[in-house]
């Protein structure tokens, strides 16, 4: 399976505030991400982090809690990223590092990039656009609510403060995009 997932913010107390996280502190807060990924994603899955993985904490930080994750893992780089320069981070815990990615799963083409665009590859041919940044915070369509729909019924936010800290699964990216498109593209 493929697992996408945004804006973990692993170490970073203030967001639990900012983001209204329903989390006491940074412990609860990552404890409660890590066993929901883990809850989801086996050591066979693919998971794509659409960035800002970690917000507060250096290399070691990351190292302790990529080595706690299931999955594959393959990180679209976001504006918190700075664990990636310290010396003490093992890059091997991603497969790679790509600023923007354009992925073909079952003849869609899946662009992933950490913030929101208005247009991507393919957006008027049937593609679909994952992203994160805007947290809970983001343009909301007045159609689709603020669950996964906020820029049109082909681009999702994945990430965690609006998917209840759980990784999204490819299946309900192509399952709420069949419910919104046009059949044609599909």
């Amino acid at each position: 399976m493929i697992y996408f997932t945004a804006d973990t913010h692993f170490c970073h107390g203030n967001i639990i505030g900012s983001c209204e996280r329903p989390f006491k502190n940074v412990d609860e807060m990552n404890k409660a991400m890590i066993d929901n990924w883990n809850s989801y994603v086996t050591d066979k899955d693919d998971i794509y982090i659409l960035g800002d993985f970690l917000y507060k904490g250096n290399g070691m930080n990351a190292n302790n809690i990529l080595s706690r994750l299931k999955g594959r893992k393959y990180l679209i780089m976001g504006n918190h990223e700075n664990y990636l320069t310290d010396t003490s981070f093992r890059p091997k815990a991603f497969e790679w590092v790509k600023d923007y990615f354009v992925m073909k799963h079952e003849g869609i083409h899946i662009v992933l990039f950490h913030y929101p665009m208005l247009s991507w590859y393919g957006s008027y041919h049937g593609s679909i656009h994952l992203y994160g940044h805007v947290h809970n915070s983001g343009i909301k369509h007045p159609e689709f609510g603020d669950k996964l729909h906020q820029l049109g019924p082909r681009a999702f936010n994945v990430g965690v403060d609006v998917n209840d800290f759980y990784p999204v699964s490819i299946k309900t990216i192509l399952d709420k995009a069949k419910e919104n498109a046009n059949e044609r593209f599909f």
